[in-house]
């Protein structure tokens, strides 16, 4: 690698650090409020919040690892051990996290969808059994390219410099990632929240109808257009969230099947910023779960309120003293 090469390398890692840490961080931190905030409140403990504790850990991982995806297209010198590990690992944790975001949606989907049996759910009499399920398959396929499912042919194996993704992950992986994991996912994940949504406009409606024939009246009342108001902001607030959270990543991941297929160079900083933003915006979604539920945040709340409190006293000591010594 000459000094021309080396230094656009540096570049473009040095890109990759600017947007990701800060959105790493960010990530991370979120993650650590809610994951404490069920664990202080015994109230929470319980199989649903142990199922979106598992989401949490899972979300954390993928924020540590979100620095390491967007250097998985950048062409580094690592040994095959090094390059198998910083390929494998993340798209391990890529993979749990996308399999614990549909089971807690699938957990909640069947509360909704058919309250009577949800107690008896298989997952809530055997929790081990679905962590299992959530993250042993991710780590079995992310592992296949270690098992020998790769491109790494050639007398010059020992080295991951050239084409380092293209060499681990085939095309047939990447495809069977993309269309058979994946997407599948997504589609499940936004198939089910309609259908929850669908089920809460007829119940809506139920409610309307019953009130309507209390009150005898044929006119919406004053409580019917707030139950309105209030489920159109759920519907809108549903999607802005998909849009701004599966949005960019179904963008990019078609740009880079559609890169593949047709086999040509892209820039480098296109990539860079479509994965950053794409992998960064969906792992937002466990967060956007976690912060709008108050028993989850109200420990971090109190925190800050002690906090915020505290300064005012010290402020409004300070403030008597320095108008006592100025009376003096």
């Amino acid at each position: 690698m000459d000094y021309n090469d080396s230094h656009a390398l540096l570049s473009r890692e040095h890109l990759i650090y600017v947007i990701t840490v800060p959105l790493s961080a960010s990530i991370i931190l979120a993650n650590l409020v809610i994951i404490l905030g069920i664990s202080w409140n015994r109230q929470l403990h319980n199989t649903p919040n142990y199922f979106f504790l598992s989401l949490l850990v899972a979300d954390m991982c993928t924020g540590v690892a979100l620095p390491f995806i967007p250097l998985m297209g950048l062409n580094r010198e690592l040994s095959f051990s090094a390059c198998l590990v910083a390929h494998v690992f993340p798209n391990f944790l890529f993979l749990a996290f996308l399999f614990n975001l549909v089971m807690v949606h699938y957990e909640r989907y069947i509360c909704i969808v058919d309250p009577l049996h949800y107690n008896n759910l298989w997952m809530h009499r055997s929790f081990p059994l679905a962590l299992l399920v959530v993250w042993a398959p991710p780590l079995l396929y992310a592992s296949l390219p270690a098992f020998g499912w790769n491109n790494w042919t050639g007398p010059d194996w020992n080295d991951c410099c050239a084409g380092s993704q293209e060499r681990v992950f085939p095309n047939a992986f990447i495809y069977l990632e993309v269309y058979g994991l994946v997407l599948p996912a997504i589609l499940t994940i936004a198939g089910m929240t309609g259908r929850v949504l669908w089920i809460t406009r007829g119940q809506l409606k139920d409610i309307c109808r019953l009130h309507r024939s209390v009150e005898r009246g044929s006119q919406a009342s004053d409580r019917e257009q707030r139950l309105n108001l209030r489920y159109t902001r759920c519907v809108v607030a549903v999607s802005l969230t998909f849009l701004a959270c599966w949005v960019p990543y179904l963008i990019y991941m078609h740009v880079c099947i559609a890169v593949l297929i047709s086999d040509t160079k892209w820039s480098s900083t296109t990539h860079i910023v479509l994965s950053c933003t794409g992998i960064g915006s969906m792992a937002v979604v466990p967060l956007v779960l976690g912060l709008a539920n108050k028993q989850y945040t109200e420990p971090a709340y109190k925190v800050l309120q002690k906090l915020r409190d505290r300064w005012r006293r010290i402020y409004s000591l300070h403030s008597n003293l320095e108008v006592s010594t100025a009376s003096l």
